[in-house]
């Protein structure tokens, strides 16, 4: 019921700044925390972000505090992450989701296609 498409992926160098977003499609949201995971090859899928839809209540994974911030315009359906002082382990594919009031990887409900984020050292 929900499409989620993610954008904004790229190279950008070490230190730098790169903006993903997510659009969303279909069903309302109002109820969904909206969340940005990333993989590696040979890792596994972890959490970045989140934010309550309603909200705005953000939630971070601790290697990305202070670095990324997670935001989202209700008029364009649309959630965003801004990924300052890049580092090479950064460098992702990153997937937007969306679960109902979760941002365990485990429980969500809708995922995006991803987006490759590429920090060059």
């Amino acid at each position: 019921q929900v499409q989620l498409v993610e954008s904004g992926g790229g190279l950008v160098q070490a230190g730098g700044s790169l903006r993903v977003s997510c659009a969303a499609s279909g069903s309302t949201l109002s109820s969904y925390r909206m969340n940005w995971f990333r993989q590696a090859p040979g890792m596994e899928r972890e959490f970045v972000a989140g934010i309550s839809w309603s909200l705005g209540n953000t939630y971070y994974a601790d290697s990305v505090k202070g670095r990324f911030t997670i935001s989202r315009d209700n008029a364009k359906n649309t959630v965003y992450l801004q990924m300052n002082s890049l580092k090479a382990e950064d460098t992702a594919v990153y997937y937007c989701a969306a679960g109902r009031l979760t941002s365990s990887v485990r429980f969500m409900q809708y995922w995006g296609k991803g987006t490759l984020v590429t920090v060059s050292s």
